[in-house]
């Protein structure tokens, strides 16, 4: 009997991923939808920053599915892009700073699966 269950279970949920209504993370983080500029120019951005790399990173941002916020991709760097930002540093591990380096050009094209860190108020 349990054994049928599981099975069940498991047919539902192929079929729910073959019709696309699952989809995993990293397929919806796909930073081809994000052109804005070439995925290799990483350039260090900060709270101010204004231009086309700005704009790559909201854009990458808002890949993230669930709580956050979407940015407006206006390719302003402002308060609400720095506190998503720093949320999405926090979900990786990395120092909460606001800065946008290496390694946080890294999460941004290559975001975790899931966060379990509360997205702030």
């Amino acid at each position: 009997m349990r054994q049928r269950r599981l099975l069940t279970l498991g047919t539902g949920l192929c079929t729910a991923a073959a019709l696309g209504l699952v989809a995993p993370h990293s397929a919806l983080a796909s930073p081809d939808r994000c052109s804005y500029t070439s995925s290799t120019y990483r350039p260090t951005l900060t709270h101010g920053d204004t231009g086309t790399a700005v704009k790559q990173a909201q854009c990458l941002s808002n890949m993230w599915g669930g709580q956050p916020p979407k940015l407006v991709l206006d390719g302003a760097f402002g308060s609400a892009m720095l506190k998503k930002l720093k949320w999405i540093q926090g979900c990786h591990g990395l120092p909460q700073n606001g800065v946008i380096g290496g390694r946080t050009w890294q999460v941004l094209y290559h975001p975790a699966l899931d966060c379990y860190d509360p997205y702030p108020a």
